[in-house]
């Protein structure tokens, strides 16, 4: 079931009652916390499910499950028992075959089942965007083997960037620069990668000067696209952003037709973080090239949270439920950075919090994650400010005083 009832059909019980209307949530990280904090807001019955215990999403939640999303079975069998109307997935390490099947039966997948399908893999979303829908990218070779792998080196040169074809979260990326690196990278995308003998994607280097995130929102009422978020990455992992990235109108309008390209390709409602390479002078004639796109809330979308008056979660959850969006505001130039654990630990405490929140304009969000490794994400600082610079500031500053142990 693709398409939404109208607007004028709407109508929901509350939750735990037979009229009231489900929501499955397919992993229940940080994103999916607050994707079920605004479903709830609205009146509808979250389950949360993940492959470990107490995850962030599941605290909150109404019921929760601990499964193996990429055990078909396993899934099939949570949907039969809950009977949701909508299935949300906030993680790409789904069994994704499963979802098209369930999608083809019947039952609602959010966006759609291929939109999760496509963005899993990074050959299928590369291949759409460049050679279905004609989008400028950096150059790029996939290897299946090793020797596919050094020949697509070879071919688009150093440095160049090496990344599994399915990962999350930066694992398995690498920047290569010089040649003692190549095999480095190669092992490293190996064990990086959501299965063992991983494919691989060797993208040529492009030198942008900005890069951004253009949340887009797919509604009832239309295509929306919020205030552009500049981010910095490290390893392939978000650390800081920002809203807004300033651009030309013309650099905008370009990165507004792209997404909208992207996102009517892939099709249903609800949030897509749309992330774009913009290479040039901002004075000037600037390139903007596609880089990946996620259907689901993105991780630089938490400054959303203090930045605009409705989140991308938010949104989200409008957008899913067959709401308007109306018109996107910005509060002012706001900031996220993230607080990081730098050990291990299977009972992680915080210190730092009233000392953090001296910072003028800040807010804190913990996500109550159970354990914790070395650069693993455990809350974030948000600011306001007069501008991104100051914003920018502050939430460093208030992120830094929060100590993970």
């Amino acid at each position: 079931m693709s398409d939404a009832p109208s607007t004028s059909t709407l109508q929901w019980g509350t939750p735990l009652q037979p009229q009231g209307k489900r929501l499955l949530l397919l992993g229940s990280g940080e994103l999916g916390r607050e994707v079920t904090l605004e479903a709830m807001r609205l009146g509808i019955e979250v389950i949360a499910a993940d492959a470990y215990a107490h995850a962030p999403a599941m605290q909150i939640a109404h019921r929760s499950h601990v499964i193996d999303m990429f055990d078909g079975a396993q899934l099939r069998s949570l949907v039969l028992a809950e009977k949701p109307d909508w299935i949300v997935p906030e993680i790409e390490a789904i069994a994704t075959d499963t979802l098209q099947a369930l999608e083809t039966e019947g039952w609602r997948v959010i966006p759609t089942a291929r939109a999760t399908q496509l963005t899993m893999n990074r050959e299928g979303i590369r291949r759409l965007a460049a050679e279905e829908l004609g989008l400028k990218t950096s150059p790029y070779r996939f290897a299946h083997t090793k020797a596919e792998y050094e020949a697509a080196i070879a071919e688009l040169g150093l440095p160049c960037v090496v990344k599994p074809i399915m990962s999350s979260s930066g694992k398995g990326q690498t920047m290569v620069r010089s040649d003692y690196q190549i095999q480095q990278a190669w092992d490293y995308a190996q064990a990086g990668g959501r299965k063992q003998g991983t494919s691989v994607i060797v993208e040529g280097f492009v030198a942008f000067d900005t890069e951004i995130t253009l949340l887009t929102v797919r509604a009832v009422d239309g295509t929306f696209f919020c205030p552009p978020i500049g981010h910095v990455q490290v390893d392939g992992d978000y650390r800081e952003s920002w809203q807004p990235c300033n651009l030309s109108t013309q650099t905008r309008q370009k990165c507004e037709t792209i997404a909208g390209k992207i996102t009517d390709a892939l099709g249903g409602w609800g949030i897509f973080g749309v992330e774009l390479f913009i290479e040039g002078d901002p004075a000037g004639e600037q390139t903007v090239y596609f880089s990946e796109v996620s259907p689901r809330p993105h991780d630089t979308g938490m400054v959303t949270m203090i930045s605009q008056i409705c989140s991308e979660f938010e949104l989200h959850a409008r957008a899913i439920l067959g709401l308007p969006i109306g018109e996107i505001q910005l509060i002012g130039p706001g900031a996220s950075a993230v607080i990081l654990a730098e050990g291990v630990s299977d009972t992680p405490t915080f210190t730092g919090m009233a000392e953090a929140l001296q910072v003028p304009t800040s807010k804190l969000r913990l996500f109550g994650k159970p354990t914790c490794r070395p650069k693993r994400r455990m809350g974030v600082a948000l600011a306001l400010g007069t501008t991104t610079d100051e914003a920018r500031q502050r939430a460093h500053a208030c992120a830094e005083r929060v100590k993970v142990h």
